[in-house]
């Protein structure tokens, strides 16, 4: 795979190839993923799972941790990668099914031109992220339903979750996450983020040491949702000062005490007497 390029061939500072500290990543990377399957029930015997490939680090990780867990798992489950070639001008096409082929696991490719649809909606400058998002997601949520698949999994992991309670938080004055396993809103799919416990930096050096090919998203030019780097930045500095801070407020957002808060909806505040 000499021909396909990477972002960053150099292995993680610190970690070499079949090294120890590189098993102990892999493992760890695997565990979290194991153990996140069975507490949410993400994956059972008989399902057929749509691997959604990106291009990016959190996707190959994911693809290759649920292939891994697919030769040990004491059930009998199918996996698909699916990637969405949306029309990009210059998009490396022949990276993806060359490296997949390769892997020799079953995918497929799906062409959608979404990058005319974008630039055509989107005033220049403005950010694209939100519609190329839906467009996708649409996309691939009709695919798993009409090829049969019961699970669509996708790259998301711990920070991504941490993340966007912030940002809902900070920008929409609610609190909500991305839920490690959804029901999506036309009630046909099921969406699994086996990658929920597992730290991005572990993602990161795993994904170079694995040599995956990444392919950064140039629809927009490398665009940045600036409201999302603002959490990320903060986030980052909080770890700086307090590390583990991060997977705490993970931990926080599956220990909630519905009493505790102040949603009316989630408990019966006015029904509270000193009997």
């Amino acid at each position: 795979m000499s021909d396909i390029p990477v972002l960053d061939t150099r292995p993680p500072a610190g970690l070499s190839p079949g090294g120890v500290a590189a098993k102990k990543l892999t493992k760890r990377i695997r565990r979290l993923t194991g153990q996140a399957i069975v507490d949410y029930d993400m994956i059972r015997d008989g399902d057929r799972v749509m691997v959604c490939l990106s291009g990016g680090k959190d996707s190959y990780t994911l693809l290759d941790t649920l292939l891994y867990l697919q030769r040990v798992a004491p059930i009998d489950f199918t996996i698909r990668a699916v990637n969405l070639d949306q029309k990009q001008p210059g998009f490396p096409e022949h990276i993806l099914p060359n490296y997949l082929a390769e892997l020799g696991v079953d995918y497929e490719v799906i062409e959608r031109d979404t990058y005319s649809v974008v630039t055509e909606k989107i005033a220049p400058g403005a950010t694209m992220c939100g519609l190329c998002s839906r467009l996708r997601r649409g996309i691939l949520y009709r695919y798993a339903r009409e090829q049969g698949f019961n699970r669509i999994a996708l790259g998301h992991h711990r920070d991504d979750i941490v993340e966007t309670m912030f940002l809902n938080m900070f920008y929409g004055g609610r609190m909500a996450a991305m839920p490690p396993k959804l029901l999506s809103d036309d009630g046909d799919n099921v969406v699994i983020r086996p990658l929920s416990y597992c730290a991005e930096k572990d993602i990161e050096k795993f994904s170079r040491l694995s040599q995956h090919p990444i392919i950064p998203c140039n629809l927009c030019g490398s665009q940045e949702n600036l409201a999302r780097q603002n959490v990320k930045a903060m986030l980052a500095e909080w770890e700086t000062a307090d590390p583990g801070r991060s997977e705490r407020i993970f931990r926080s957002m599956t220990r909630i005490a519905p009493s505790q808060m102040a949603d009316r909806d989630l408990f019966d505040f006015a029904g509270l007497t000193a009997d």
